[in-house]
C-alpha cells in the first residue's frame, strides 16, 4: 500500500506493527546475550539482525507495496530467517504476532489462512524443542494470538470496504445532487421565460395590437389629407412596428436554448450526450442515479412548428428527470419517430418502475406526468405511461402533424 494513500490512523498502526517487530526481535537478541533460555548470544544477534534487516527492506522496497508477487516472495524470506531465529531460541516465539498480521495483510484470504496456522504451529513446536514444559499455555498462547489477529484484520477489511462503499454512495450523492439542481435551475430559467412571454402577448402586445386598430379606425374616421390623419397613420405604423417586435421577442422566450441551437433531433441528441460522462454507481438513498443515455431517430425527419418541437423537447427533459430521481435506472433510451401523420416521442427506461394509477402530482410543481400530459393534449396529442413494479417505464407522447406549414400557434 502506498504510504500516500494511508488514513493518520492507519500510519499510526503502521508504525506500531514495526515498533512491535523490531521491539521483539531486540528483546530475543538481549535475552540471547543476558544468558537466558541456554541460547548461543552470537548467533541469536546475527539471526535477528538478519531478519530485522529482510522486514526492514520490505518495508522501503515499492515493489512489495505494490505487487502481490513481490510481497509473498519478501514474506516467504522473512519468515524463513524467522525459522532460523526460533529454532536458535524460543523468545523469538513472539514475533509470531506481528507476523501473523503481515500474512493477512499481503496474502490472499485463501493462503493467509493456512499461513497463519502452519506460523502458529511452528511457534508450538519450536518451543516444545527447545525443552519446555507442556502445559495448555504453550498451545494456547500461539493460538489465541492466531484468532485474535485473524479476527482484527477480517474486522478491519469488512469496516474499510464498508467505508469505502458509504464514500462512493456520498461522492454518487453529492454529484447527483448537484446534476438535478443544475436541472431544476435550467427548468427555473426556461418557466420564468415562458411566464414572460406570457405576460408580455397577454398585455403589451393586446395592447399594441388594440392601440393600432384604434388609430385605424380613427384615421378612416378623418377627412383625407387632414393633418391629423397624417400623425395618426404615422402613429399607428409605429405601434405596428411595435407589436412585430413584441411579437420576436415573445417567440425568442418560448424558444429553449437548445433549439436556438439546431433541430429537435439535435437538441434530443446534446440531452442524452449530457448523461453518458456522469457518475455510476449503486442507488443511493433517494434513489438517484445517473443512467446511460441512447438517442436514434426513426423515420424521415421533417421540419415541425416551434411549439411542437418545444413541448416534445420539454417532455423529454421531464422524463429524464424523473428517470434520475426516481427509477434507479441503469439506461435509458429517446427515440422520434416521424410518420406519415404524426411524430411520436418514447423514453424508455429500465429502472424500478412504478403504478401509473397510484400516480399523483408532485405538491412542489416539479417534472410530474400531469404536466407532460397537458403539454401533449394542448397540442392535440395523446400521453401514455406503461410501468409496474420492477420493470421499467416507457413514456409515449403522439402528435398530429400539422396540415399547413404555419401549424398551430
Amino acid at each position: 500500500m502506498d504510504p500516500r494513500s494511508l488514513t493518520p490512523a492507519l500510519r499510526v498502526l503502521r508504525g506500531c506493527l514495526h515498533l512491535l517487530f523490531f521491539g521483539l526481535l531486540a528483546l530475543a537478541a538481549l535475552r540471547a546475550v543476558a544468558g537466558h533460555a541456554g541460547a548461543h548470544p552470537g548467533p541469536v544477534v546475527a539471526a535477528a539482525a538478519v531478519t530485522g534487516a529482510v522486514y526492514g527492506a520490505g518495508s522501503v522496497l515499492r515493489t512489495v507495496r505494490t505487487s502481490q508477487a513481490a510481497a509473498a516472495v519478501w514474506l516467504g524470506v522473512l519468515c524463513a530467517a524467522w525459522l532460523v531465529l526460533l529454532a536458535l531460541t524460543p523468545d523469538a516465539l513472539w514475533v509470531a504476532f506481528p507476523l501473523y498480521f503481515l500474512q493477512l495483510h499481503l496474502l490472499p484470504a485463501r493462503w493467509a489462512l493456512p499461513a497463519v496456522g502452519l506460523t502458529a504451529g511452528a511457534a508450538i513446536l519450536a518451543y516444545v524443542g527447545h525443552g519446555a514444559r507442556l502445559n495448555p499455555g504453550v498451545f494456547m498462547g500461539p493460538l489465541l494470538g492466531a484468532a485474535v489477529a485473524v479476527a482484527t484484520v477480517l474486522g478491519y477489511q469488512a469496516l474499510y470496504r464498508e467505508s469505502e462503499r458509504r464514500r462512493r454512495l456520498i461522492e454518487e450523492l453529492i454529484s447527483t445532487r448537484a446534476e438535478l439542481a443544475a436541472a431544476e435551475r435550467h427548468a427555473g430559467t426556461l418557466a420564468e421565460r415562458e411566464r414572460l412571454a406570457r405576460e408580455i402577448h397577454d398585455t403589451l402586445a393586446q395592447g399594441l395590437s388594440s392601440i393600432q386598430l384604434l388609430l385605424r379606425a380613427a384615421g378612416r374616421a378623418l377627412p383625407d389629407g387632414s393633418p391629423a390623419a397624417g400623425h395618426i397613420e404615422r402613429a399607428r405604423r409605429t405601434a405596428q412596428d411595435n407589436l412585430e417586435e413584441a411579437r420576436r421577442f415573445v417567440r425568442a422566450l418560448t424558444t429553449p436554448p437548445d433549439l436556438e441551437r439546431g433541430s429537435l433531433a439535435a437538441a434530443l441528441e446534446r440531452l442524452c450526450a449530457e448523461g453518458t460522462d456522469g457518475p455510476r454507481g449503486a442507488e443511493g438513498d433517494a434513489g438517484a442515479r445517473t443512467p446511460a443515455r441512447r438517442f436514434s431517430v426513426s423515420g424521415t425527419p421533417v421540419e415541425l412548428p416551434t411549439p411542437y418541437e418545444v413541448a416534445l423537447l420539454r417532455i423529454a427533459q421531464s422524463a429524464l428527470a424523473n428517470t434520475v430521481r426516481h427509477a434507479g435506472a441503469g439506461r435509458a433510451e429517446i427515440t422520434l419517430s416521424f410518420m406519415d401523420g404524426s411524430v411520436t416521442l418514447d423514453v424508455v427506461d429500465d429502472g424500478r418502475g412504478f403504478d401509473p394509477s397510484a400516480c399523483v402530482p408532485s405538491p412542489d410543481g416539479g417534472f410530474g406526468l400531469p404536466a407532460m400530459r397537458a403539454r401533449a393534449e394542448s397540442l392535440g396529442g395523446t400521453f401514455a405511461v406503461e410501468s409496474a413494479p420492477g420493470q421499467g417505464t416507457a413514456v409515449a407522447v403522439t402528435l398530429p402533424l400539422p396540415l399547413t406549414p404555419g401549424g398551430p400557434s
